[in-house]
């Protein structure tokens, strides 16, 4: 083999060597968290995302979680890269010192969480609970609503005794008798209702917004703002296609669910639809939150929301 032979060889080696590394360096995984409820359930179903993000040499995986601060612990931990949840769970993960970003959110649902009451119970007011044991997930997005329901009737968060429990347990616990009241969110709420016949003390309309949150963390989102920003516009679609579709949409989330399609259903007319990024006003509302737990001594130090919001690359925010 002569030198300029043996050296043309060489050099393609090299570059075949460079291009498998490439490959193999592009390669990545999108591991995401989702619950029983949203625009994700119906996302992991089409595949759509999967086809979209196989180009960029992108794979998904995908993770069920019974709530938000399970998620959110999965995301703070790294077994996950992205998620959606309730308003609270954000504002605890970041109290703990999760390494997160606020990336979008869908409209206001106030309707879609309530504070539930037994059937046959006495119980006319939230007034009426001071006393009383009331069963919520702790962090979740029904917190902020408890705390707003008690502050509107008068009532401290220490007039109540809140029973800490995640959905399955809390439901157990209502259906024993072992709480008075349990505060949830839909799927869940639709279920009880029902099901069990239960009966709403107060939802949200009028003291909170109940947005649902996509959140990212922070390491994976400030390198590869291409995939999140293509991850919240393929949300948006499937947002967008739901809400023109809402009987299709049922039919498909239902046994997803394991749910009777009326009980689905009713959870899918409560949930908004419509992901976009951050606004100052929704910065400014989980401000609030983030306030209130900070004074009720529920998490340990004031937070700043603005700073962990993503800012997408310029084209991004321009195509939003």
């Amino acid at each position: 083999m002569g030198a300029n032979t043996l050296r043309r060889s060489l050099v393609a080696l090299f570059a075949a060597t460079l291009s498998f590394g490439a490959i193999h360096v592009q390669a990545e995984t999108l591991r995401i968290g989702y619950q029983k409820y949203g625009p994700l359930v119906l996302l992991k179903s089409s595949g759509a995302l999967e086809k979209r993000l196989a180009a960029q040499g992108v794979s998904v995986q995908w993770t069920e979680f019974p709530a938000g601060p399970q998620l959110l612990e999965g995301l703070n931990v790294g077994s996950i890269d992205f998620g959606t949840t309730g308003e609270t769970p954000p504002v605890f993960a970041q109290a703990a010192g999760a390494d997160l970003l606020y990336v979008a959110f869908e409209p206001a649902a106030p309707l879609g969480e309530a504070i539930l009451l037994p059937k046959g119970s006495p119980i006319q007011s939230v007034a009426e609970l001071k006393g009383k044991k009331v069963a919520l997930n702790k962090g979740s997005n029904v917190h902020y609503l408890l705390v707003r329901a008690l502050h509107d009737a008068g009532l401290r968060y220490s007039d109540i005794t809140p029973v800490y429990l995640p959905p399955a347990d809390a439901r157990a616990a209502f259906e024993r008798g072992s709480v008075d009241a349990w505060v949830i969110w839909d799927p869940f709420l639709a279920a009880a209702e029902q099901q069990l016949q239960a009966r709403i003390l107060r939802d949200g309309r009028g003291l909170v917004s109940n947005h649902q949150f996509y959140l990212a963390a922070r390491p994976f989102a400030e390198k590869h703002p291409q995939v999140v920003a293509a991850l919240v516009e393929e949300i948006r679609n499937t947002g967008e296609w739901t809400r023109t579709h809402l009987d299709e949409t049922t039919a498909l989330v239902a046994p997803l669910l394991g749910l009777p399609p009326a009980i689905t259903r009713a959870a899918v007319e409560r949930q908004r639809y419509g992901a976009q990024l951050i606004t100052p006003q929704v910065v400014a509302e989980q401000q609030q939150i983030a306030d209130t737990f900070s004074e009720l001594k529920l998490i340990p130090r004031r937070l700043n929301i603005a700073e962990v919001v993503w800012q997408p690359p310029a084209k991004v925010a321009q195509a939003q």
